[in-house]
This record gives C-alpha cells, sequence and structure tokens, in this order.
C-alpha cells in the first residue's frame, strides 16, 4: 500500500456487540505483520474498546489510541468529526510511514455513516443474532457501506435466522456492493475482508 496520498483510513461502524472491536483485533493481528498500521477507537464516556486492544497486544500500545466522544456516537464520525481528525493527524506525525487507519465508531445505529471529511472507505457490521429482518430494512449504512460484513453466522441456528435467505436478502439490499458473512471471533471471513481493504489500498 503507498502512503504517499497519506495512509488509508478505514471506518468500521456496527450496533452494540455486532463485533466491531473483534473484527479491529482481527485485522490487526493478520496485517500487522505485512504493512504500518494503527487504530482509533470511539466510545463514548470511557476509552474500554482501546484498552480491550491494548492488553490482547495486537498493536504496540502506541498504535492505538482512545477518544471519548462524550455524546452520541455517530456525530463524532459525521458531524463534527474534528475530535477524530486530530487523532488521525496525531497517528500521522508519529508514524509517517502508516498506511492503514482503522477507526472503531462507538456502537451506533443503521443510519450512521462517517464523514467523507475522516475516512476513505467504510465497513459496518450487523450480526446475524439483530434478526433475519434486518438487511431488508435497507438503512443507508447496509446500502451503501464500501463493505457490510454479516458476523456471528454460527448463531443461526440458535436464533431462527435461515442464513441462505438471510444472504439473498443482503445480496438485494447490496445491489452488487461486497458483502462478507464470517464470525470474527474464530477468524472466519478476515481473510476475505483483509483481501478487500489490501486491493482498495494497494498493497
Amino acid at each position: 500500500m503507498s502512503n504517499i496520498n497519506g495512509p488509508l483510513k478505514v471506518g468500521i461502524g456496527g450496533g452494540i456487540g455486532t463485533g466491531k472491536t473483534s473484527l479491529t483485533e482481527a485485522l490487526c493481528r493478520h496485517l500487522s505483520n505485512r504493512i504500518s498500521m494503527a487504530v482509533i477507537s470511539n466510545d463514548i464516556y470511557t476509552t474500554e474498546d482501546a484498552e480491550y486492544l491494548m492488553r490482547a497486544q495486537v498493536l504496540p500500545i502506541e498504535r492505538i489510541k482512545g477518544v471519548e466522544t462524550g455524546g452520541c456516537p455517530h456525530t463524532a464520525i459525521r458531524e463534527d468529526c474534528s475530535i477524530n481528525l486530530l487523532a488521525v493527524d496525531e497517528m500521522k506525525n508519529k508514524f509517517p510511514d502508516l498506511e492503514l487507519i482503522l477507526i472503531e465508531s462507538g456502537g451506533d445505529n443503521l443510519a450512521a455513516t462517517f464523514s467523507p471529511e475522516l475516512v476513505d472507505l467504510t465497513i459496518y457490521m450487523i450480526d446475524v443474532a439483530q434478526g433475519a429482518d434486518i438487511p431488508r430494512k435497507k438503512a443507508p449504512a447496509i446500502k451503501k457501506s464500501d463493505l457490510l460484513v454479516v458476523n456471528k453466522v454460527d448463531l443461526a441456528p440458535h436464533v431462527d435466522v435461515n442464513i441462505d435467505r438471510m444472504e439473498q436478502d443482503v445480496k438485494e439490499a447490496r445491489n452488487g456492493l461486497p458483502y462478507v458473512f464470517g464470525e470474527m471471533k474464530n477468524n472466519n471471513g478476515i481473510e476475505k475482508i483483509s483481501d478487500f481493504l489490501i486491493s482498495q489500498g494497494g498493497i
């Protein structure tokens, strides 16, 4: 990935508990030995997710930054993303060779989107336990994110979700845009997500 124009900035959004931090952790473990990367993790009143990533040692501690948004999570990634832009600048100044920055949103809703001023690409996450009807809602994040990740497919039999039907609904909602079904905790799908980022970033 060339960093002539700066690092590729990837926003990771999704509802509470959909697996954003698990995805971030898995991507760090999968890609950090190949490229220079950093993580900015948003929480409303804590830096709990960032602290978890630090304890898990997915990256050197100085490459992980927690941001306390102090309010509605998607405000800090869309309406007023200045706090995140400052964090991006801080990471770029610390690591001039940065190729990838993952920006994890706090738990947000299906209408949440990232400002194009903040990120180059968006990954939005839903999970099977939210219900089979989520893709049929065709919310902006589901229809327009650069990549949709449907997490926790292993739970489908336990929550009465027909994965084949859900995938048909996802395919229709995405209208040609890419999506991945997987289990972030078990690294199922991480290779496809990593390949997507590599292809977009030109590694």
